[in-house]
């Protein structure tokens, strides 16, 4: 079996939460990445950071619409995190913050997606956390 065919077998097996830790993963694995960079090398860190903002602005509009069924109060949360991310990353790029914060946002949402146990995502809730 080609690679293409395993991720495609692999992609269509998740569930959305799985798909959603998964993307949380890969972009807060870029984001470490890209912290390690200087800061003024914004090139270098630029598309982690533009990345990320993508991912929360996505979540804030899915979650603005009336159709979405996630709980009005998590909904609101989820908004209001995306406004933050968006604020800090225009600060992180101006280099008046660090890069971390982002980190820890989504470290904190890839363990709410990874749940307690027996509910976990399918991916190893520390696989970030130790990178």
């Amino acid at each position: 079996m080609s690679l293409q065919a395993y991720q495609r077998t692999a992609t269509s097996a998740e569930s959305p939460r799985e798909t959603e830790y998964r993307l949380f993963a890969q972009v807060t694995l870029a984001l470490m990445e890209a912290a390690k960079r200087d800061p003024t090398d914004i090139g270098g860190r630029i598309d982690a950071l533009d990345w990320n903002r993508r991912v929360w602005n996505f979540l804030g509009e899915d979650c603005s619409h009336p159709d979405n069924r996630l709980p009005p109060e998590l909904r609101a949360s989820i908004i209001s995190l995306s406004i933050w991310v968006g604020k800090h990353t225009s600060a992180v790029i101006r280099r008046q913050e660090e890069i971390e914060p982002l980190i820890d946002i989504n470290r904190i949402i890839m363990q709410g997606l990874a749940g307690g146990p027996g509910q976990g995502a399918g991916a190893a809730p520390g696989a970030v956390a130790a990178a």
